[in-house]
Order: structure tokens, then sequence, then C-alpha cells
């Protein structure tokens, strides 16, 4: 089902093209689904020559067996003081709860996230933010955990980034057999970040330009698949 997001243009302009950006209506997707067929289901059909279809880091992550409820997660103590210092913004808890801080910790190491912390501390006195997602990488920046519009199950669930976004990309664009591209993408209210794509750098840049004010909407919208066409 394809319909536009309420409060989303399916129409922007970059550089002076303007492409439209249509989000795809699904189901929930749940641990044990199959990517795959998932896609299937919903993208053919619908995607073109000349698109880009855009899949969200989290259905990618789901499939791959990288969510895990809240009460499957013990948070050592260092997890419970970091998360107390990281700040938590309307569209996401990111890394402020002790749950989300425990896999930061076990995804990126320990070593990483401490050293990321303390540069983070030090840069924030001179009025400087995003050090600590710069340094801590996308593996920090890509788990999401619950929010207020988060679609049960995951409104109690930690969500991992993804497992080899980019070869999944490159799978997807062989599974769809339309010559489209595919981007894996990590987008909320507050921006966006391609994990991995068949686009070269320049597409990249420009997909994320295309996609920043968020056209696929948060969680609630079940909208976790899109399509980028030139107009």
């Amino acid at each position: 089902m394809v319909e536009a997001n309420a409060g989303k243009a399916l129409t922007v302009t970059i550089d002076g093209q303007s492409f439209s950006r249509i989000p795809i209506r699904t189901r929930v997707v749940m641990p044990g689904d199959d990517l795959d067929a998932f896609i299937k289901e919903y993208a053919s059909g619908v995607v073109e020559p000349g698109d880009i279809f855009f899949v969200t880091e989290k259905i990618v992550a789901i499939t791959q067996g990288r969510s895990y409820l809240l009460d499957e997660i013990e948070p050592r103590k260092l997890a419970l003081f970091l998360s107390k210092y990281v700040t938590r913004t309307p569209y996401g808890i990111g890394l402020g709860m002790p749950e989300t801080m425990e896999m930061a910790l076990r995804e990126c190491g320990t070593l990483r996230i401490l050293f990321a912390a303390g540069v983070s501390a030090v840069t924030k006195l001179f009025g400087r933010k995003g050090d600590f997602y710069r340094i801590a990488g996308d593996k920090a920046r890509a788990i999401d955990g619950p929010t207020s519009g988060t679609i049960p199950p995951y409104n109690k669930a930690v969500v991992l980034g993804p497992d080899r976004p980019r070869e999944v990309a490159t799978h997807l664009k062989a599974l769809l057999t339309t010559s489209a591209d595919v981007a894996v993408v990590d987008i909320n209210d507050l921006g966006g970040n391609i994990l991995g794509s068949t686009l070269d750098k320049a597409g990249e840049k420009r997909l994320v330009a295309i996609l920043k004010d968020n056209p696929l909407g948060q969680g609630h919208q079940s909208t976790p698949l899109g399509i980028v066409r030139p107009a």
C-alpha cells in the first residue's frame, strides 16, 4: 500500500530537480520474518527502473535477529552510569537508557565507548556537540530504544543496527531485478544516514538531502520501506 504520511510532502526539490518520496505501508515485521519474502511481498510491482528503493535499518536488523526485549538485557553498572549523561530527544531515546547503553558497550567495545564519552564531555564544555557518536561510530548511532510512538512489540525492545548493510543493499537490488538502486537507511526527524547502498558517494549524499525531513515518519506510521523517484 503506497500513500503519503500525514504532514510529509510527497515531492521535494534538490538542486533544481524534483523527486517523489513514496512511503510503502506494510505489516509489522517480526523476528523470524524472512527479509527477501517481506521485500517481495510489498515492493514487487511497485519499484520501477530508475527508482531508489530504500529500506529502514530497523527491519533489516529485526530479520537478522538483532532485536532484544528489555527484560533480556541486564545493564552493567557502567551502562547505568554513562546513560545518565546522554541527552534524550523527542525523536528517540538513543543511548539515554541503561539497556541501550549496555548494547552499545557490547557492540562497540567498552574502551571505544569510554573514549567517546570522555572526548564528548570535554568538547561539550566548548559548545561542540556530536563528538560522542562521531567517535563511537555508526553501530552506536544505529541503536534504537523504545519510544512512545514505537509499534509493539518494539516499544519494549532494543534494536541494534543491521549487520553488513552494504551487502544487504546489493542483494536486494539483485532480488528486485528492476535495475533500481537500493539503500539501507537510518532516518529520523533529526536527519539521516546511509548505512549501505548500491549508490556512489555523490548519490548517497543526494539521498540524505532528499530524505532529511524523514518522509517515512516516526515508528507508528508502519512505513519501513520507500521509493525515491525522479518527478
